[in-house]
């Protein structure tokens, strides 16, 4: 097992700066998220604590070590990508016992360790077999089995599942954190779906533009984004926002909106204070209802219900802005019919309009 501490780190290419000097640590034996969209320097963030990649400014840390010139052969990191890049000639044992050959262990300590992992992770049917036998989750079973069977201080997977198919997908994450528990590696994975960060990570390292812009628990990160671009990229359906007044009425703060005012929850004064007369707000599709049901109801048209069987999402037109809420199958109203509109009060959000850009201002930069 290994910590991680990474100071100041810049990867540039070129003239393209991927990585703006970044700052974060990783404790031993704790499961890290990377989550992003493509560009945003989470897969060079990987890289260069592999060793993959050289660091262009600062320092990676690995057990209190800086590692910055040590080879990648030398850092004992294992990785797994979305390639599996087996060896389609040699035999599944042959595959896993690869890097152990070429570390020049003995015959019999590697022979017990193909084994002991092939039990483990329930491949030793397919010892005898090659690579061109397999489906896509044996063969994702077996590049992982690859990478653990070196007993690695750090396990890296780059986009692992991301080519499976939905129930194959389910599968390998409840096996990877199945994996984490059972070894108790500092695993580091990275992804540009946020359900599997969520799911499957201790701490998820959100990143924008070259930049950390949340490392936090995945509650932490759902519930208490610190800004726009976190709120938008993580959920599903993605969160609602809207652009809105805010003025002082006496005691409390009011929040102005498609010629609707409401007044705003004691928990969100301070933050009105902060942002002045202008915010943008936000709101989780699973955070309203239909119906009066509270202190924050707005009042808008229905444009579509999509019934998915399990749950409905209801769109609802505010003015200008579509409203997207989660229902219970039950709850189908009409296109073009008016319903009231409840805000939970409890997880309204708040942020500046200034620099706080959403998710599909971030993506089309």
């Amino acid at each position: 097992m290994a910590s991680i501490k990474a100071t100041g780190l810049v990867k540039r290419y070129g003239t393209v700066k991927a990585v703006h000097g970044i700052d974060f640590e990783i404790a031993d034996g704790e499961f890290v998220a990377i989550l992003g969209p493509s560009g945003c320097g989470k897969s060079s963030t990987m890289r260069m604590i592999a060793g993959l990649e050289t660091v262009s400014e600062g320092t990676i840390e690995i057990d209190g070590k800086v590692v910055n010139d040590v080879r990648a052969r030398d850092r004992n990191v294992a990785m797994s990508f979305e390639s599996y890049a087996l060896y389609p000639t040699i035999s599944i044992y042959e595959n896993i016992a690869f890097p152990l050959r070429s570390a020049g262990m003995n015959a019999d300590e590697i022979d017990r360790r193909v084994r002991d992992i092939a039990e483990k992770m329930e491949l030793v049917p397919l010892l005898g077999l090659k690579p061109q036998g397999l489906s896509s989750g044996q063969a994702q079973r077996v590049g992982l089995a690859r990478a653990l069977v070196r007993k690695p201080s750090v396990f890296l997977l780059d986009e692992p599942i991301s080519h499976l198919d939905t129930r194959q997908r389910y599968r390998m994450r409840r096996f990877i954190k199945q994996l984490h528990q059972q070894y108790h590696y500092t695993m580091i994975y990275v992804t540009h779906d946020q359900e599997e960060a969520l799911a499957l990570a201790d701490r998820v390292m959100v990143m924008s533009n070259g930049l950390i812009q949340q490392m936090a628990p995945p509650d932490e990160i759902y519930a208490r984004p610190v800004n726009a671009f976190v709120a938008g990229f993580v959920g599903e359906p993605p969160i609602n926002f809207f652009d809105c007044r805010l003025a002082r009425d006496g005691g409390r703060w009011t929040l102005a909106f498609e010629g609707q005012t409401l007044t705003l929850p004691e928990r969100l004064s301070d933050k009105a204070a902060q942002l002045g007369s202008e915010a943008l707000a936000a709101v989780r599709p699973h955070f309203l209802s239909i119906g009066a049901n509270g202190p924050l109801v707005l009042e808008g048209k229905v444009f579509v219900t999509e019934e998915l069987q399990d749950q409905n999402l209801v769109m609802v037109d505010v003015g200008k802005v579509r409203f997207t809420l989660v229902a219970h199958p039950s709850v189908r109203p009409r296109r073009g019919e008016v319903v009231p509109l409840t805000i939970d009060a409890d997880h309204l959000l708040l942020f500046p309009q200034d620099n706080s850009r959403r998710i599909d201002d971030d993506l089309a930069a």
